[in-house]
């Protein structure tokens, strides 16, 4: 594969069928959103790119919109929306560097992609289903794919889900949550009269599914009776939204690149 595919007329948009598809379509992987990004901030360098250029304390939700919706443009689109969302996200990363740390830095280009890969896995195992040995590795593959066209050189990815397990855990043991981290996390999660309806519910699914070590360095508190809560709503999901059609557990429209 050429390692500028961003810019390559010959790059074939995912299939109907791909795998990255078919996951992504599930409205469900949404609820990882808090999770993926304090994954990603819990790496120090990471978290000051953030915290220097970037808006969360004023625009949070614009600017997790301007993070998503390119992501979901790389998995949906055609080809030319595709090309466009990934040269976007890639000029946006030019612009991120300072002291200590440069967005095009394959190693934080792997963490951040690697956080988005894990979440998915885990929220479509929480709340629908565990993906089979097959599913799963055909996922990785179409996200090596998405590492690619964000200027992951492909050596640095890990050759196959196993080898990527071993370098997510190894990476997650070093993680350090920074004040800069916990500030983000704070505007975040920040909940208001008119937005708590919202928050609450994010914060507690953010709370839930961040490994023990992450959550407690953010102060997110936890114990027992959530723990429950938790069970049982994963439960209920599990029992439920698999039998409910697409139109309805699907991703919203908002997040999907027009049809051309």
């Amino acid at each position: 594969m050429i390692s500028n595919i961003q810019d390559s007329t010959e790059f074939l948009p995912f299939a109907s069928d791909s795998a990255i598809r078919r996951v992504h379509q599930e409205g469900v992987l949404l609820l990882g959103g808090g999770r993926a990004l304090l994954l990603q901030i819990a790496h120090p360098a990471v978290a000051q790119g953030v915290a220097e250029h970037s808006s969360y304390a004023t625009q949070r939700w614009r600017r997790l919109l301007r993070t998503l919706r390119p992501m979901y443009a790389i998995a949906f689109g055609n080809a030319r929306q595709t090309r466009e969302a990934a040269a976007g996200v890639n000029r946006m990363h030019e612009a991120v560097r300072g002291s200590g740390y440069n967005a095009l830095d394959p190693s934080l280009l792997l963490w951040v992609l690697a956080t988005l890969i894990d979440t998915a896995l885990d929220m479509h195992a929480r709340f629908l289903r565990p993906l089979s040995a097959e599913e799963a590795e055909a996922y990785y593959a179409d996200m090596r794919r998405v590492g690619e066209l964000l200027r992951l050189p492909p050596d640095r990815l890990p050759e196959d889900l196993a080898a990527f397990r071993t370098y997510f855990d190894a990476q997650r043991a070093e993680l350090r949550v920074s004040d800069e981290a916990r500030s983000i996390a704070g505007d975040l999660l920040r909940s208001t009269p008119l937005n708590v309806a919202f928050i609450a519910p994010l914060r507690f699914i953010t709370a839930a599914t961040l490994p023990p070590r992450i959550r407690k360095q953010y102060g997110l508190g936890w114990g027992p009776r959530r723990e429950a809560s938790l069970r049982r709503l994963e439960a209920a999901s599990r029992a439920i939204v698999p039998r409910l059609p697409i139109l309805l557990r699907g991703t919203p429209g908002f997040f999907l690149p027009p049809r051309r």
